[in-house]
């Protein structure tokens, strides 16, 4: 039967709302390069959010060089024609994108990833990419002028990335604001142990016994810089700390008495006292690995199990275990926020001497406070902004932990030791920034707090007291 004119019309009117809904679909396009950090523009990746990492290392001592196969799932932010990976310099001889062959192309320290066909906005994807070379670590200003990232040892590697050197050895969405969850299978010759991040869940040999594969996983979400293969001759303890939280310490045997630091003990009692102090710790296992690494000279908040190229103070482990709620925990939204992260850890080792009843939090306030005069450089670095080449800077751990300590005198002690785990707990597994902390001190103390933070964070100078 015919169609009434009515209905003919009606017909029409479906078909072009369909034909408009269609069109107004984006076609898809290439994600960006960089999501825009202001200290680190390049880094990260635009349209697609990492969930998963699951991260294949094959080292050979002899030569330095990695083999290396990574499977990044993740799911597209927008509708995708191509998109970005961090990687430096290593060589990549295949990618495949759901299962696929994809075309690839570099440009500086990016890879450019054009898959067999776009990726539709929402889907998850996975992209594989095969790769190998000798990973360099990165060096200038940054970190206290030290080489960081891939660093070989005289019987490994130490890997400590902060803050950009991840892409050194395996591509990635190097930004914190782009957290997954991973899977981390380190193989190198028999006799010497990769340690990572989370829980050892396998260990097997391979080739014939000549080679062992240590597989470790982290299920809690990680920022790419908190990731680590850190491979060599280890004496390994684990247990439990007295509150039942699982422990793995792994120390270069070449340390043994060099010092009367007990790193395991250490380890132990601070993760249960934090645990009172910021809320529940917040992954499966507690540790730490301790290398010999002079050339790198610093230490470093890897997720579950900070790194330390030497073995270093009380003070020193207190401040990286802090980390883990403040740093990789709760992270940075973008780097110029780092005070969040080592502010906070400084001012833990404040709270340590004030709890072992050596130095009050408020006498350690005005021993640094009164230390340094009114024309040091120190005062002339925004803490809420210290720039990117001394994003590391004293002030940004001093001042950092001043602002916290003149913020408990402003708000009362009950106010202050709420105000911690509530953060942690409101940005658990999450990113914050600077206006998300001050919006929640405001709420939880119900004080203005804008002034202070205005004196202490934002401003240049000297404060008065």
């Amino acid at each position: 039967m015919p169609l009434s004119r009515s209905a003919r019309a009606a017909a029409v009117a479906v078909a072009a709302a369909s034909f408009c809904l269609v069109a107004a679909a984006p076609a898809p396009a290439p994600g960006s390069a960089g999501i825009g950090d202001p200290y680190f523009p390049d880094l990260g990746n635009g349209g697609f959010d990492a969930r998963h990492y699951t991260l294949d290392v094959a080292y050979h001592p002899g030569t330095g060089r990695l083999d290396g196969r990574t499977t990044l799932t993740a799911r597209a932010t927008e509708s995708l024609s191509s998109f970005d990976l961090d990687l430096r310099k290593l060589t990549v001889t295949k990618v495949e994108v759901n299962g696929r062959r994809a075309h690839f192309t570099r440009t500086g320290d990016e890879l450019r990833i054009t898959p067999a066909r776009p990726l539709h906005k929402g889907r998850t994807f996975r992209a594989t990419v095969t790769y190998h070379g000798v990973p360099e670590p990165l060096g200038g200003p940054i970190v206290f002028g030290s080489k960081y990232g891939w660093m070989k040892t005289d019987d490994g590697v130490f890997v400590a990335c902060e803050p950009n050197a991840a892409s050194t050895w395996f591509p990635s969405s190097d930004h914190p604001s782009d957290k997954a969850t991973y899977d981390i299978r380190i193989k190198a010759p028999t006799g010497l142990t990769g340690v990572s991040n989370g829980r050892l869940v396998a260990t097997y040999e391979t080739d014939h016994g000549a080679d062992t594969v240590h597989h470790w996983r982290e299920s809690r979400p990680m920022a790419t810089y908190l990731a680590t293969a850190t491979i060599g001759k280890f004496d390994v303890r684990t247990g439990t700390t007295p509150a039942g939280t699982p422990i793995y310490v792994a120390t270069d045997p070449t340390l043994e008495g060099k010092s009367d630091v007990d790193v395991y003990g250490v380890t132990a009692e601070a993760t249960d006292y934090w645990s009172k102090v910021f809320g529940p710790y917040p992954f499966e296992e507690t540790g730490a690995i301790v290398d010999n690494m002079p050339q790198a000279g610093f230490s470093l908040e890897v997720q579950s199990k900070p790194v330390y190229s030497a073995v270093r103070s009380e003070s020193t482990i207190v401040h990286e275990l802090a980390h883990q709620w403040f740093g990789d925990s709760v992270s940075v939204e973008d780097w110029s926020d780092i005070w969040l992260n080592e502010g906070f850890a400084t001012y833990a080792q404040w709270l340590w001497s004030e709890h072992k009843g050596t130095r009050s939090a408020h006498d350690s306030f005005l021993r640094a406070y009164r230390s340094i005069p009114a024309d040091s450089g120190f005062w002339q670095v925004k803490v809420a902004d210290p720039k990117r080449d001394t994003m590391f800077s004293g002030a940004v751990y001093e001042r950092g932990a001043m602002t916290l300590q003149m913020l408990r005198e402003r708000i009362g002690d009950r106010a202050f030791f709420r105000l911690l785990p509530a953060w942690t707990r409101l940005h658990r597994y999450g990113n914050a920034d600077t206006s998300d902390f001050i919006a929640l001190a405001e709420k939880i103390s119900g004080k203005p707090l804008a002034g202070l933070f205005h004196t202490w964070l934002y401003s240049t100078g000297k404060p008065r007291l």
